[in-house]
Parts: C-alpha cells; sequence; structure tokens
C-alpha cells in the first residue's frame, strides 16, 4: 500500500491518460447527473461524484459490437471468417465496488466456463481498473446487504479509499505497482490496513441513515427462489406491475442477455454484431416456429430474479447475481426492483397461515 496526495491525482490520470483512453465518473453540465463515460480531459474525471446512473459495463460488453466478419462464396462454397482486433486499451478509473463487483460475474460468465468469449478476453486483457471506495452510502445503496461493498476485495488494479488529506493508493497487480513506481508514491506504513479498515466501517455505520431508499435482505428470498417455493400469486403480481422496457437489463452491473444477428454489407462481406437484449422482453426467450416458454411476463420476471438471487446462479458467479447498486430501483416504471421484490417473497413467509 502507498499514499497518493490528493494533489498528485492529476498527476495519476494524466499517466494513466497517456497510456489508455480513460473513463471514469463525469459530472453532466446541464442535468447534474453523474454518468461514467470517456472523459474529455483528464481533469473531467470526479472521484468525489456520487455513483454513476449508468453501470461501466459498456466498456467491455458495448452495446453494440462487431465481432467478426466473414464472407461465403456459393459458388466455390469457401468461407472466409476475419476477426478485426477493435479494442483499444481502456482505463477505468473510480469504479465502485459494486461495479467492479459486477464486471467479476463477467469474467465468470464469459471467461470461467467451458466456452471463452475470445472478443470479451481481448477487452478484459488490455483494461486497467482504477477501483473507489465508498467512504460514505448513497440513498440507493444496498451493497452490504448483497456482500459486494463498501470497498472491493479482489478484481481491480489500484484501489483508492479517501483518508481525508491523501488516498490510500492500494496496488492489487503489476499494472498498478507499476503505477506506483513511476509516480513514486512513498509507502503507507504499518497502520495502512488499520486505517482502511476503519473507513470501511464508518461507511458500513452510515447505512441505516443514509441508504435509505433500498433495503434488501435477500438470505430468505434466496432460499425461497432455489427452491421453487415462491407462491405463483407474488410472480403474477410482479408480473403485472412489469412494463417490459429493459430498463433493469441494462443498468444492471451483472446483466450479460445479448443477441447476435448477422448483416450483409454493400460490399460484400457480412458483419456478426452483437448487441444488448433483455429477458424482459417476449422474443428474448422465442423458438423457431413461435414458440415461446416464457411467453407470460411473470416467467420472464421469474427467470430474471431467479438468476439474480438463485444458489445455482450463485455457484456460477461464485456469488448472488446481484451486487447492491440499486439502479433497478431508481428506473423501474413498475416499481418492482430488486429489493421490493425481495420484500414481496419475504412478505408471504410471513404473512399469518389460514
Amino acid at each position: 500500500m502507498y499514499i497518493l496526495p490528493k494533489a498528485d491525482v492529476p498527476r495519476l490520470l494524466d499517466a494513466i491518460a497517456a497510456r489508455y483512453e480513460l473513463f471514469g465518473p463525469v459530472v453532466d453540465p446541464i442535468s447534474g447527473d453523474t454518468l461514467f463515460d470517456r472523459a474529455s480531459a483528464p481533469s473531467a474525471v470526479r472521484l468525489d461524484a456520487p455513483i454513476p446512473v449508468n453501470t461501466p459495463k459498456f466498456s467491455v460488453f458495448p452495446h453494440f459490437e462487431r465481432i467478426l466478419t466473414y464472407r461465403y462464396d456459393r459458388a466455390s462454397k469457401a468461407l472466409d471468417i476475419r476477426r478485426e482486433d477493435l479494442v483499444r486499451p481502456k482505463a477505468l478509473v473510480g469504479v465502485r465496488s459494486c461495479d467492479l463487483t459486477g464486471l467479476l460475474c463477467f469474467d465468470r460468465f464469459f471467461l470461467g466456463q467451458e466456452f471463452v468469449d475470445e472478443v470479451y478476453r481481448d477487452h478484459r486483457r488490455k483494461m486497467l481498473i482504477v477501483a473507489n471506495t465508498c467512504v460514505r452510502p448513497f440513498a440507493q445503496c444496498f451493497c452490504v446487504c448483497t456482500d459486494s461493498g463498501p470497498a472491493a476485495v479482489e478484481g481491480f488494479d489500484v484501489n483508492l479509499t479517501d483518508l481525508g488529506e491523501a488516498f490510500l493508493f492500494e496496488t492489487g497487480s503489476d499494472k498498478g505497482r507499476g503505477l506506483a513506481s513511476e509516480l513514486g508514491l512513498a509507502p503507507a506504513g504499518e497502520h495502512a490496513a488499520r486505517d482502511r479498515a476503519a473507513v470501511v466501517n464508518r461507511s458500513i455505520g452510515l447505512f441505516d441513515g443514509q441508504a435509505v431508499e433500498n433495503k434488501a435482505w435477500i438470505s430468505r428470498a434466496v432460499n425461497r427462489l432455489t427452491t421453487g417455493f415462491v407462491k405463483p400469486e407474488t410472480w403474477e403480481y410482479i408480473g403485472q406491475q412489469c412494463f417490459e422496457c429493459g430498463a433493469c437489463s441494462f443498468v444492471c452491473p451483472s446483466c450479460s442477455c445479448f443477441n447476435v444477428q448477422d448483416a450483409a454489407t454493400q460490399a460484400g462481406p457480412t458483419d456478426r454484431l452483437r448487441t444488448w437484449d433483455s429477458c424482459s422482453f417476449e422474443g428474448y426467450s422465442r423458438m423457431a416456429g413461435e414458440h415461446n416458454p416464457r411467453r407470460p411476463i411473470e416467467d420472464r420476471r421469474n427467470k430474471r430474479f431467479f438468476c439474480k438471487l438463485s444458489y445455482s446462479q450463485s455457484k456460477k458467479y461464485l456469488r448472488p447475481g446481484c451486487v447492491g447498486c440499486g439502479r433497478c430501483a431508481r428506473v423501474c416504471p413498475g416499481d418492482i426492483g430488486l429489493p421490493n421484490v425481495v420484500t414481496a417473497i419475504r412478505r408471504e413467509i410471513t404473512e399469518p397461515k389460514p
């Protein structure tokens, strides 16, 4: 661990921007909202800004991406497949621990199973991640309920913790250690771990008073979802509230649903494109012949929350799929973000039996 004086933060951002496309929390001058976006200049990155309204996942899993190009000659039946390396090195600076946890879920989905997604792998190999410990919770947060914050414990190259006059500069990779050496940072001393723990514990202690929008005590809900004991009437109620807009999927740091389609070009080759998709949409599970095993909306809502909270999914991600960022609750017009769904499931457990 090292000490980064706050006066040296511009030097850190300049050093990163010299080698990477710089992404981080940027405050929109008109709306005042914090967006995680490409920074127009290193000085635009705001480490003190609230949690961004969007997730950083677009930088490693773009909303729209060409994954390969192919050309098929019908006469000779020859197939030429090419995959251009269009991935540029990116640095994600100021990543909150919930969003970093979402990226780790992506790693286990795209890289940690039977098949490896080569396009996603290229994004991750060329990426630098600078995490940012939350020294206080925001109104929407419930990361303490999902074990994903307020501080990152893995997956970062550098983790910054605000100690007041300086940042604690914690390295998690050779890239991070190289940055510390380049900047000539002083070691943090023997009390660094204790100081970090004090900041984290203070942040956790503020949740009851400041994280007032959401609570999601998920353990009992995990049990009910995994064993299939949620009442059909509960899913019907949740389905009736859903507008099928897909907003919850698009702002979720761990949602990885996508669609692949081929688009022919005038020049002859065909582009294979990957775009975001959502299990909220009726067409997501539609099969050939128009058969759809999840046509009723309640079946699709069932699937989404099973993906976030069931034990079988937790085994795949090595943790729950929900990271406690609270974005789904903020964007849902039907008021069925994950915290309210957990509340509905827990309510049926505590209802008195007739």
